[in-house]
């Protein structure tokens, strides 16, 4: 669903987004100026749905375990 939004510019700055950006183009732009500013992802459902790839799991835990066993080996 989308809202309406209202804002105030300076006459120099909506200038320069018509121009450069386009007549009935500049919503488009100020949203997805802002979006990843204000819209947080669900983090939880994001790496559930990563879990699900065993495949990419697999390799990770392969990485990781490579990775533990190189620290273990260093020198304090």
């Amino acid at each position: 669903m989308q809202k309406k939004l209202t804002i105030t510019v300076d006459e120099v700055v909506y200038n320069g987004l018509y121009k450069t950006i386009g007549p009935r183009k500049i919503s488009k732009f100020v949203q997805e100026l802002v979006r990843p500013h204000v819209v947080r992802p669900d983090l939880e459902s994001a790496y559930a749905e990563m879990a699900k790839d065993t495949k990419r799991e697999k390799e990770a835990m392969e990485w990781a375990e490579v990775t533990f066993k190189d620290i273990a080996h260093e020198k304090a």
